[in-house]
């Protein structure tokens, strides 16, 4: 019983997309601020050294995917190259920071994690600057 046709259908993916990409955006850049915060404190950086590029250096990169790269998701613009950022980043905390962990203390990325993969399988939807920029493409025979 499909109680949605195609049109409607189309639209309420591209508006579940929506909600998705902002909420998680927001819920990421609650993360990547603080982190962005620390960055520009100045101070000593105690953070953890992926393959040894050291604290700053790996924190430089976090910062630039949780709070750069959430914002590019919420945008809808650059969205699967974010994506990939993102995806990256939260490989490496559930399966590197947090790997001798208890599950709770993965949980967090792991969830993260499958919704960006989400996100990249449907992408950004019509609702979105990618969408914009690709229909402005179209339009001019580019």
């Amino acid at each position: 019983m499909n109680y949605l046709n195609s049109n409607s259908s189309t639209i309420f993916k591209d508006i579940v997309l929506l909600i998705v990409r902002v909420f998680i955006g927001f819920a990421m850049l609650s993360h990547g601020f603080p982190k962005l915060q620390m960055l520009l404190e100045g101070g000593k950086i105690e953070f953890y050294s992926f393959l040894g590029m050291g604290p700053q250096f790996s924190l430089i990169l976090t910062v630039f995917a949780e709070f750069v790269c959430s914002i590019l998701l919420i945008l809808g613009l650059f969205t699967r190259v974010a994506l990939g950022f993102l995806i990256f980043t939260m490989l490496i905390a559930g399966f590197f920071v947090h790997g001798a962990d208890p599950f709770e203390k993965r949980e967090m990325s792991l969830v993260y994690l499958s919704v960006y993969l989400l996100l990249m399988a449907f992408g950004a939807g019509k609702i979105s600057v990618d969408y914009l920029i690709e229909k402005r493409k179209r339009a001019s025979d580019w």
